[in-house]
């Protein structure tokens, strides 16, 4: 059965491990970290989360693929929090990202000189036994 939320929506822990494909450990963690500020809780302390939470998670789950570190995302968070703007937010991320395609960008010239090496080294190796 596949779960849709409208405006209202409070779901339980369970269910947005299971919409965003995280465990509720990862979740609460977050929350602790202080990447979920938002999450709400009712009497006797049981956590709900809204649409928001799970676009949040979602955004979290995406930045860290992308390769961003918790740091990044606190950094990223502290930025919204002091300027409350999306264009300040953006600007950073988008430098974070820029070094890590240059980052990446090195590690693949050194990869490709690697495999060069390789195949110059495995040529001369098949050379050698040739002539045996």
């Amino acid at each position: 059965m596949a779960m849709t939320m409208d405006a209202d929506s409070r779901l339980q822990i369970g269910d947005v491990a299971r919409l965003v494909g995280m465990s509720q450990r990862t979740i609460r963690y977050y929350e602790e970290i202080g990447l979920m500020n938002s999450v709400r809780r009712l009497e006797g302390g049981k956590r709900v989360y809204t649409d928001d939470d799970v676009r949040r998670l979602k955004l979290i789950k995406r930045l860290k693929v992308l390769g961003l570190t918790l740091a990044d995302m606190h950094e990223l968070e502290a930025i919204w929090s002091i300027h409350r703007s999306n264009d300040r937010v953006l600007g950073r991320l988008q430098e974070i990202l820029t070094g890590h395609l240059d980052r990446l960008d090195g590690r693949i010239a050194d990869l490709q000189l690697l495999r060069n090496e390789i195949v110059e080294y495995e040529e001369r190796i098949k050379s050698k036994l040739a002539r045996s």
